[in-house]
């Protein structure tokens, strides 16, 4: 079965202005759209480190209990969730490697390892 949608939880959590931390959501496959039309944003054309922000509010599409998902939640985002969703993001669109090198603790010979599909 091709899957679309990943469900992920985030180390630290959205933190809402009521106070209420957010951490289950909903991460979908990047479309050709999803890569581009950021590329237009001024905000991108004047500061290219802004691109994953648009990148991730297109992808992200649910964060338990946040009505809507905007720039203005992942701008929001504790660094080491905007990591762990950026990597996320580039496990599950084929931008990251899925096997690593790996040494026996045992024999000591160096071998590929395959990486499990992404959890969240």
């Amino acid at each position: 079965m091709f899957v679309t949608e990943v469900e992920f939880e985030l180390p630290k959590g959205f933190l809402d202005a009521q106070g209420t931390l957010h951490r289950r959501g909903v991460m979908r496959l990047a479309t050709a759209g999803d890569e581009i039309y950021p590329l237009k944003d001024p905000r991108v054309q004047n500061w290219p480190a802004y691109l994953i922000v648009l990148l991730l509010s297109r992808v992200v599409t649910r964060l338990e209990g946040v009505p809507e998902i905007n720039p203005g939640v992942i701008e929001g985002l504790f660094s080491e969730d905007l990591a762990h969703l950026q990597d996320l993001y580039n496990r599950i669109n084929g931008l990251a490697p899925t096997t690593v090198s790996a040494e026996c603790p045992h024999c000591g010979r160096a071998h590929e390892v395959d990486l499990p599909p992404p959890v969240g």
